[in-house]
């Protein structure tokens, strides 16, 4: 295809989701702009020299309740089952995160007893409860209780992964994502679908691109070839007006050429390593809030249905970003203040003076998305406004 209606940049989940539903349900020829040599964005996975399945940009785990973000990924994989589990290495001692009762048996034994019948009464059981509430609590011993978890499982891991201090940032959006749990559930998640493609992320992503009618070009980058004039209202792709549409899902600041500065982001390094044992480690993921450079370590062994000989685990170090440095280039994580949201506006304004144009993904909406919240964020997207525009 020489012309599309359509322009996709970046071919991570909303990307792809956006490209398939225009081919499938409008019959909407596409064209989907990579700018890495690979298809599937962050969830790219591939396997070693040992057949171990690596997540290349550190581990992506499914879960969800809903029926409809279920059914849609199910036309283009089949599904391992697998729970994720992660322990915490706090005072020498692994423990499970989310805090849980088992945490706190471990950790606080000689009061455990007591701030067990504390939380039930208090929230009851089985319940997740922000470590914030805990130490606004005006029972004392919760409140020290909350001060315990924060101190010794949020707060160095917090800084390490941000790069500043709790109270700088947006604590409460940060921790709300890792609850205490009054339960004894040690799993991490606890939605009902939980499970990983049979086949791996790429192959799904393959399969949900495969059409006659969306053509992939990889290592490019969009800018190169697309041109946002917000002040005329106009895009140009390869130099000539294109009125068609344009869902770009990149960082927005990229997009407008940094023209209100870059916005903050964090990046991360991964470090792979090879180990001739059965398993390096008791789970698939364990944390290491108050030790070591790096937050964690993955071991992706344990993620998957076949069992190499050897083991592959992946240490997980968070870092600033850099657009200029190869090694620090990759944007994450957009920054949780209220500055760098007051800065994003800016770039949102003039995204809207695109009539063609529309932004949605983690960096484009300059906002953090788990993976079934932006699996419904981009059905949400095709349904509730391209759609419409669609049938005007």
């Amino acid at each position: 295809m020489e012309k599309y209606d359509v322009i996709v940049v970046g071919s991570g989940f909303a990307g792809a989701i956006i490209a398939e539903r225009y081919a499938t349900q409008l019959g909407r020829s596409v064209l989907v702009i990579e700018q890495r040599d690979h298809i599937a964005g962050n969830m790219f996975d591939y396997h070693d020299e040992n057949q171990i399945l690596v997540h290349k940009y550190g581990p992506h785990l499914f879960r969800t309740d809903s029926p409809r973000v279920l059914e849609y990924l199910s036309q283009y994989t089949d599904w391992h089952p697998y729970q994720h589990r992660v322990l915490a290495e706090v005072q020498g001692k692994m423990v499970p995160v989310p805090f849980n009762l088992t945490s706190l048996e471990r950790l606080l034994p000689d009061a455990a007893e007591q701030l067990k019948t504390l939380l039930i009464e208090q929230f009851g059981m089985d319940v997740k409860v922000p470590v914030s509430k805990l130490r606004k609590h005006e029972n004392p011993k919760l409140q020290q209780l909350g001060d315990f978890i924060f101190e010794n499982i949020y707060l160095n891991y917090t800084t390490k992964q941000w790069g500043d201090k709790p109270e700088n940032l947006d604590f409460e959006t940060i921790t709300a994502r890792v609850p205490v749990h009054i339960s004894y559930d040690d799993r991490y998640f606890q939605e009902s679908h939980q499970a990983l493609p049979k086949e791996g992320y790429t192959e799904m992503f393959r399969r949900m691109l495969d059409h006659p009618s969306i053509d992939i070009v990889l290592s490019t980058n969009a800018h190169s070839v697309l041109k946002m004039d917000a002040e005329a209202g106009q895009i140009t792709y390869k130099d000539e007006p294109f009125t068609g549409t344009v869902v770009y899902t990149g960082a927005l600041d990229e997009l407008f050429s940094y023209c209100y500065g870059e916005l903050p982001y964090r990046s991360l390094r991964f470090d792979l390593e090879t180990h001739d044992v059965e398993y390096y480690q008791p789970t698939g993921t364990v944390n290491y809030p108050n030790q070591h450079l790096y937050t964690r370590i993955s071991e992706y062994k344990h993620m998957m249905a076949d069992k190499p000989k050897k083991t592959t685990i992946m240490k997980e170090f968070p870092q600033e970003y850099d657009r200029h440095d190869p090694s620090k280039n990759i944007p994450y994580y957009p920054i949780p203040k209220p500055d760098n949201e007051t800065a994003y506006q800016k770039y949102k304004s003039l995204a809207q003076q695109l009539s063609n144009l529309i932004i949605v993904g983690r960096l484009a909406e300059y906002r953090y998305y788990d993976m079934n919240n932006i699996i419904n964020r981009a059905l949400d997207v095709f349904e509730q406004e391209i759609i419409p525009k669609e049938r005007a």
